[in-house]
């Protein structure tokens, strides 16, 4: 009898690959859904209701690694907000590189209370301290097109991602002009002839051993906008020493921190004179923010 060898076996490798849908990519996914719509249709370059009204539409290849890398790099802890370069805030949408500190919605406190003490302020002057990506100064300055705004930060870089996001967001025509940015270490190259009615800042405050700096998005993000290398309170105490020096009569001061920090920045404030010294929850009930007003 006669034997047969058996059938090769098919050559998977050189089988070209599955049809992907944005569908059947949602469904695959380890990502959470949000993060996996986002980045999806960001890879696109679709609106995210594209997603659902063309979720059966074979993708080519290209589409296809674009969205693989950056589903990968997700996996590995990259923040969405640097693998899109975006970030929504305020109503706004800002360009984020990892040169800056990703916005985070419980800062939107700050720009309120900010804007609650310029009310009634014709042309009111604000200081921004430690700017970043710009979201406080460009957001105060969306809403109050008649602010004249001066964002200061150290990083050069950071400074170009504010200008960039200033430029893009804000009428060219706004009665306040356009911000000033300066790069100082806080304070120290600002006119002393200058004197605010509202001075806000979100310094870094995390601790230098706190784990969180190793966690999360935390790890991708400039480190010298998320820790003072000490105690958490270096740059807040640096801020309120020398806010008096720049703070209009009967202007405010604002800072946010952290969790756990409110009593001692109150403590702050009350030490170096400010009125109606106060802290402010966010959203979860966190107090997040805190500050005072100067004698008028």
């Amino acid at each position: 009898m006669t034997t047969r060898s058996p059938a090769p076996a098919p050559d998977r490798a050189a089988e070209p690959p599955l049809p992907a849908t944005p569908a059947a990519l949602l469904r695959a996914t380890r990502l959470p859904a949000l993060e996996a719509r986002i980045l999806l249709a960001h890879a696109l370059g679709w609106r995210r209701t594209e997603l659902i009204t063309r979720g059966d539409e074979q993708l080519d290849n290209e589409a296809l690694h674009r969205y693989r890398a950056l589903e990968a790099r997700r996996m590995n802890g990259e923040p969405v907000a640097q693998l899109t370069g975006s970030r929504e805030f305020f109503g706004l949408q800002f360009e984020i590189t990892p040169d800056v500190l990703i916005p985070r919605p419980e800062t939107e406190l700050l720009v309120e209370t900010a804007l609650a003490a310029i009310v009634g302020i014709a042309l009111p002057r604000v200081l921004d301290l430690g700017t970043g990506s710009g979201a406080i100064a460009v957001a105060i300055a969306a809403t109050r097109p008649d602010a004249r705004i001066w964002a200061l930060d150290r990083s050069a870089a950071a400074l170009a991602v504010a200008a960039r996001n200033a430029a893009k967001l804000l009428d060219a025509r706004r009665p306040g002009g356009a911000p000033t940015l300066v790069k100082s270490d806080w304070y120290a190259a600002l006119d002393p002839a200058l004197a605010f009615d509202v001075i806000v800042g979100n310094p870094p405050y995390i601790a230098a051993g706190d784990p969180h700096l190793a966690q999360g998005d935390l790890r991708f993000e400039p480190r010298g906008a998320l820790t003072d290398e000490a105690d958490g309170l270096a740059a807040i105490r640096t801020i309120v020493d020398g806010a008096r020096r720049f703070v209009a009569r009967g202007g405010q001061v604002w800072v946010e921190h952290g969790y756990d920090q409110a009593e001692a920045v109150r403590a702050l404030f009350v030490k170096h004179g400010f009125e109606d010294v106060r802290s402010l929850a966010d959203l979860a009930g966190i107090e997040r923010a805190s500050g005072g007003t100067a004698p008028a």
